[in-house]
């Protein structure tokens, strides 16, 4: 007779403990053990337990191949599910073996894992079982994971935030803070009684007092320098939507710009600024046609402006025209800084309202957490948990799924929040997105070609650029020696068909097979694979941080984001004033609202998993846990270099600070 050493660890989670029977069965190239009941006259599998056990049999099974393990319900005590983190198991020859598990298991069906060691699927072991168990787990979860084939990128179907499965879900303690957040959130701001004010603001001091009940440095420094044409463009860099300014080499056709209008003294003119690469444009053509918003009964508006701003010799990036419609006509002039205070003041306005609404549903929902969905049913559909992309990518879908559906459920659904208090709330949402899907590009999604393809290589005081191109090479160099250490040579990449399924419903339901995308429909070099599973780990993690956590910080003072707009904009100039900028803002309730949901967006939870942090040990294999301490200490570096350069700013820049970016999408 030999025996094996059982050790059997629980999650550390909130009822993560069962009292049921849990029986485990070894199988290995050999043999397999007889279904054994791992026993105790004590509890053994409670929360953070370590729980040891002999599992004996007749002769050696030879290298263990999976496990497998089922639950059973004990009379008089509850049905509980149990929450098993992972199971190791040392041979009488004394070789331990590593089995992940990281799942809720909820009911008596028999659970196979595999052995920790990544493996594609033709470097299965010889075994029909080991075979069987993989395609199996994948019919499985092909099952549980569906595509909703209606909306714009494709999503999880789910009837209700009940029906979602349990591996997927937010911890206790994120249930716990995000009900918390929402349920008492306007109450800790001091806003909850005037959330029904449907009044106008009558004086900036109104505003200001909102601001003070919750302000951070940020938002205060916001509140200071709103009103300031360097302030104004340096949003278009390294505020919340550093993606639409591209650099400019011919006016639009339809932005009438002349020489005169911004160069009044003549020591410049727009051809040879260009030629310099010195002018710069901002398009807001996405929102040109859509059906504003009604809210309190009152219709809102919703410009589609463009904004030609200059460097100057202070390279500060500044304003120097702005069109607030797409169609040029006596109605739609072109303001300038020259107009009067609120003239010009005002066109300033509509253009942050315009760029809140594009920024929110296209930057930030669909560029960040509906693709990040995409690649996250599409992983949990095609790749099996023993799979090196699976083990790699993992990690970075934690809380996805229930985050977005939260968000199609509370913000963006037909009563969601965003209904009550933006311009694009309602039906301008939707074809703000469609719109947008069809202009996402394999490029505009990988930064390094990005900011090339927009002309931004060289322009100074680009934050969210330099420590974007650093992060983007970080993760590059950490995903390319694990993947080729799996994948050694092109064929690899192209016979793995758990891997081409994988990218291919990435195409199909993400992208909705647009050719035009450049998305890649499969892979057929290593090189190919890598840089697009680079590009899936920056979107979930770094670009969404880039995008996401300095809502209240621009947002908090209403004036430079304000969410919807009350009056049209002015079609001649010298007639704004103060009471016009004050009468076009939107309502009390309006700002209340917006400001009580950006709060809540911005907030950090506090079991977040940071970037190249892996609680969950998928990897057990020693050459990509040496990468991932390596991965670990190449951000330790980045994020001290951040705080050093951040020292001599009057602003930090802090988005991109590795110590701040979660691994995934989950808020």
């Amino acid at each position: 007779m030999v025996d094996y050493e059982v050790i059997v660890l629980t999650g550390s989670l909130g009822f993560a403990t069962t009292f049921d029977n849990i029986y485990i069965k070894l199988v290995g190239l050999n043999g397999s053990s007889k279904r054994k009941c791992l026993w105790s006259c004590m509890p053994s599998f409670y929360s953070g337990a370590v729980s040891r056990f002999t599992v004996t049999c007749p002769v050696s099974l030879g290298e263990l191949l999976l496990i497998e393990v089922d639950k059973e319900h004990r009379l008089l005590l509850p049905d509980m599910s149990w929450y098993a983190a992972k199971v190791e198991v040392t041979s009488p020859e004394g070789d331990t073996y590593h089995f992940p598990i990281y799942q809720w298991i909820t009911n008596s069906d028999v659970h196979r894992f595999k052995e920790g060691k990544a493996l594609r699927a033709s470097q299965e072991k010889n075994s029909l079982l080991a075979k069987y168990s993989r395609q199996e787990e994948l019919e499985k979860q092909q099952q549980v994971y569906c595509w909703e084939k209606e909306g714009i990128a494709h999503c999880m179907k789910a009837d209700n935030a009940q029906s979602l499965p349990y591996d997927i879900r937010f911890s206790l303690t994120k249930t716990a803070e995000m009900t918390y957040i929402s349920a008492k959130g306007l109450g800790q701001m001091g806003l909850m009684q005037i959330l029904e004010w449907k009044k106008e603001f009558t004086r900036m001091e109104d505003i200001s007092l909102l601001l003070h009940i919750h302000q951070t440095k940020r938002s205060d420094y916001v509140q200071k320098h709103w009103k300031e044409d360097a302030f104004f463009g340096y949003q278009f860099l390294n505020g919340v939507n550093p993606i639409l300014i591209r650099r400019c080499t011919a006016l639009p056709d339809n932005f009438r710009v002349t020489d005169k209008m911004v160069f009044p003294d003549d020591q410049h003119n727009l051809k040879d600024e260009m030629t310099k690469g010195n002018i710069f444009l901002c398009d807001y053509k996405l929102l040109d046609g859509v059906q504003a918003n009604t809210i309190n009964g009152k219709k809102q508006y919703l410009m589609a402006p463009l904004v030609l701003l200059r460097k100057n010799e202070e390279d500060q990036l500044m304003p120097i025209a702005i069109q607030l419609k797409q169609k040029p006509a006596e109605d739609n002039p072109v303001f300038l800084p020259t107009d009067s205070e609120y003239d010009w003041l005002l066109a300033k306005i509509f253009v942050r309202s315009a760029d809140f609404n594009l920024y929110e549903l296209n930057a930030h929902l669909l560029r960040t957490h509906l693709l990040a969905e995409v690649f996250t049913v599409s992983l949990l559909r095609n790749l099996p948990m023993v799979h090196p992309l699976y083990k790699l990518l993992r990690p970075h879908t934690r809380y996805t799924l229930q985050i977005n559906y939260l968000a199609r459920d509370l913000l963006i659904s037909e009563n969601g929040s965003f209904a009550k208090f933006t311009a694009s709330g309602g039906k301008g949402a939707a074809e703000i997105l469609k719109k947008s899907l069809a202009t996402v590009t394999y490029t505009s999604l990988c930064i390094p070609d990005d900011i090339e393809e927009r002309g931004l290589k060289d322009v100074p005081n680009f934050y969210y650029r330099d420590d974007g191109l650093k992060l983007w090479d970080i993760i590059h160099r950490f995903v390319e020696p694990v993947l080729t250490h799996y994948y050694e040579t092109d064929a690899d990449v192209q016979e793995d068909h758990e891997l081409q399924n994988w990218i291919k419903e990435i195409f199909e339901h993400g992208f909705l097979s647009n050719n035009n995308s450049g998305i890649p429909q499969k892979f057929t070099t290593k090189n190919e694979m890598v840089k697009f599973v680079t590009m899936v780990i920056f979107t979930c993690s770094a670009q969404h941080s880039a995008v996401n956590s300095g809502q209240y910080d621009f947002g908090g003072w209403m004036p430079n984001s304000p969410t919807s707009l009350q009056l049209p904009p002015p079609t001649t100039k010298e007639t704004a004033t103060e009471k016009t900028m004050l009468d076009t803002f939107p309502s009390v309730n309006t700002t209340v609202h917006a400001m009580a949901t950006l709060w809540l967006l911005s907030k950090e939870s506090s079991d977040r998993v940071l970037l190249g942090h892996f609680p969950e040990e998928h990897f057990t294999d020693k050459f990509p846990r040496k990468r991932i301490m390596e991965f670990q200490e190449e951000l330790q570096r980045l994020s001290a270099e951040i705080k050093t350069r951040n020292k001599d700013l009057d602003l930090p820049y802090t988005y991109l600070d590795p110590k701040v970016i979660e691994n995934s999408v989950s808020i």
